[in-house]
């Protein structure tokens, strides 16, 4: 490790908070003005540790007999080797010590995109949110219009929207140095935009060709969208591992997706969440073919023989048949 010498202090996350450098062997660390490198740790000694040569070009730590000590790996150690990714921490700094020669990673390619920041994004999500809940609210309307609820429910949708969006950018904050509040909300209108898409579409397909399933799961759908919305999220404050972010979401999705078919198990006894379609369309939009009467009795008459058959299978075994506790 050649020289001059730079001693970096890392966050909890391993982000640099600071770095000197210093130029020359040894150097002395503590709490202590008479050290080249100052501790501003009242969990450090004045003198607490000390760097040296350790006479094959490489560079030591020695403590110095400190009370807290020399942490390194999580063991207490009187002497520690030093690399430039060796963390070691006195009292609750932890700080690293690289040289000049250190070989940095190549270069990022820069995928940020710089010009869709702040305002813009910021006001076409905050649009898209107040679109989503205005018309949620008059597909689902059956009085005459009241321009009071309507402003009741984009105002609480936008405050909701606020607030998930300030985590995330407090989020990004902290671990990606920007906040990007405005791309949270635009990550946010989105989503919303997406799940109310794809709930009127559903239903729309469901009822034109009876395809009951589209709504009897749909709920498994908008966790699926949730759960893209989180990646993208994460991606905004993290984005050199989207494989990693991808995967996590993807166990995300496997445990709310369970939790919901379980509660639906439990609450019903089924795991899909409607037993038929609750929302009917106008007849114009149906093209699945009709059924007769007939097919009706016919359907009628077989699930009675059903129910007849366990009756009396029930009867002859001696337990009593389902019908309001009557044998």
């Amino acid at each position: 490790m050649r020289a001059p010498y730079f001693i970096e202090t890392l966050a909890r996350n391993g982000e640099v908070l600071n770095r000197q450098q210093v130029n020359a062997l040894p150097i002395r660390l503590g709490r202590g003005y008479d050290n080249d490198f100052i501790l501003d740790d009242a969990h450090t000694a004045a003198r607490h540790a000390v760097i040296e040569d350790d006479g094959a070009g490489g560079l030591v730590l020695r403590d110095l007999g400190s009370q807290n000590g020399s942490i390194h790996r999580g063991r207490r150690q009187s002497s520690i080797v030093l690399g430039g990714d060796t963390v070691v921490r006195l009292g609750h700094t932890n700080l690293r010590v690289r040289g000049a020669d250190f070989a940095v990673a190549p270069e990022l390619t820069d995928t940020t995109m710089h010009a869709w920041e702040g305002g813009t994004p910021a006001l076409l999500g905050l649009g898209m949110m107040a679109a989503t809940a205005a018309l949620t609210n008059w597909l689902s309307d059956t009085q005459s219009a009241d321009a009071v609820a309507y402003l009741l429910v984009i105002a609480y949708t936008l405050g909701g929207g606020l607030v998930w969006s300030s985590v995330w950018a407090f989020g990004n904050r902290l671990f990606g140095r920007h906040a990007r509040f405005g791309r949270h909300l635009f990550i946010l209108g989105c989503g919303l935009v997406a799940m109310e898409l794809f709930t009127q579409a559903s239903n729309v397909v469901a009822y034109a060709f009876s395809l009951e399933w589209l709504v009897r799961y749909d709920r498994q759908m908008v966790i699926a969208l949730l759960c893209c919305m989180v990646f993208f999220h994460l991606r905004t404050i993290k984005p050199r591992h989207p494989g990693r972010l991808a995967a996590a979401c993807l166990v995300l999705l496997a445990i709310g997706s369970g939790l919901d078919l379980m509660s639906n198990l439990q609450l019903t006894g089924r795991l899909a969440d409607e037993p038929y379609m609750s929302a009917i369309l106008p007849p114009v939009l149906r093209h699945s073919p009709d059924h007769t009467l007939d097919d009706f009795f016919h359907q009628a008459a077989k699930l009675k023989s059903g129910v007849d058959a366990e009756r009396a299978a029930a009867i002859q075994s001696g337990a009593p048949a389902d019908d309001d506790g009557e044998e």
